[in-house]
């Protein structure tokens, strides 16, 4: 490696280094995270402005996000980039590896690609050590049973080996409730990870971290906090300022995890709504206008289906039965 690809390289190290430490700061606060606009001073001109959001406990749903102001209705909330995100093995060959841009040109000689040179530089804080090994025993195993979370996990273990995340990252996010057969069914996917590490000679030391209550306990705060990343069609400024603003939307093109938005609590009938442009930066918009005070909710599912569906996939896929206003009265 030339000085000058040293230079980028440690550049981007540190700057997934500084996010991780934003995180553990994040971790150590109290339970209500305030966030307040920054004024202006003769020093310099004024930096933007913090979201107008905190974080509190609700009486009955854990942790959840408030709003500190008035929020009217098409207003972006705030942005939000991923802690961890990967593509999905249908899009890997039309997206960018890194920020699941879609390719303008895909090449099946070359099926890592990225969109332009900065996802390019900045991947190489795992990117790197992803080359090292052969994953297609890993990727063929999620293929096969349908999975997608393992591969939120393949890159994180990349991200802690190559020193620019903590084993812990994920340990603020709540965890799925996991059955023993679920436990189970995790440890074929552990075994591959760890073969691979081990086959790509990476050292015992560099892989401690990496043992079967670490990989399960990833997995089971990825199950009910990854987003599914969609596409929407169209520019930004021109989008609806509802709900209706990601019908129109594309073949998933990745998971991804993120912090913040992990602690907005789902409704049936939200007045929030998180939405993907052109890569896996996440936009959180007001879909009515939101009070001070208020719980800022989105909805984790798909909002048109009836309510003994919502149930089903709710209490399936995430662990709760869910009590909003209309789930109540039956609608």
């Amino acid at each position: 490696m030339s000085v000058l690809e040293l230079a980028r390289s440690s550049r981007w190290v540190s700057r997934f280094k500084i996010f991780y430490s934003q995180r553990k700061l994040f971790l150590t606060s109290s339970s209500s995270f305030s966030t307040t606009s920054t004024a202006n001073n003769d020093e310099g001109p004024a930096r933007p402005a913090a979201p107008p959001i905190r974080v509190s406990l609700t009486e009955s749903a854990g942790r959840g996000v408030f709003a500190t102001r008035r929020i009217g209705a098409g207003d972006l909330i705030h942005t939000a980039k991923p802690l961890v995100a990967h593509p999905s093995l249908s899009a890997i060959n039309s997206v960018c590896y890194f920020c699941l841009r879609k390719l303008k040109t895909t090449s099946q000689t070359q099926p890592l690609q990225f969109c332009d040179k900065n996802c390019k530089e900045q991947s190489k804080v795992f990117y790197g050590l992803e080359r090292r090994a052969n994953w297609s025993a890993y990727d063929d195993y999620c293929r096969t049973h349908g999975l997608k979370y393992p591969l939120l996990v393949k890159r994180l273990a990349c991200m802690v080996i190559s020193g620019v995340a903590a084993a812990d990252g994920l340990d603020i996010l709540q965890p799925a409730n996991l059955s023993s057969i679920m436990v189970s069914q995790m440890e074929e996917g552990f075994g591959l990870l760890r073969s691979a590490f081990t086959k790509a000679n990476i050292l015992d030391e560099q892989i401690a971290f990496l043992t079967k209550t670490w990989y399960t306990s990833v997995l089971a705060r990825i199950r009910i906090n990854a987003f599914r990343i969609e596409l929407a069609r169209g520019v930004y400024e021109d989008l609806l300022l509802s709900a209706a603003a990601s019908v129109e939307a594309e073949a998933a093109v990745g998971n991804a995890v993120y912090i913040l938005a992990s602690f907005y609590n789902h409704d049936c009938d939200p007045n929030a709504h998180i939405l993907w442009i052109e890569n896996a930066d996440a936009r959180l918009k007001a879909l009515r206008d939101v009070e001070a005070g208020e719980e800022l909710r989105i909805c984790y599912i798909d909002a048109s289906m009836d309510r003994d569906a919502r149930q089903t996939v709710l209490s399936q896929g995430f662990g709760f039965q869910c009590n909003c206003l209309r789930c109540v009265s039956g609608d």
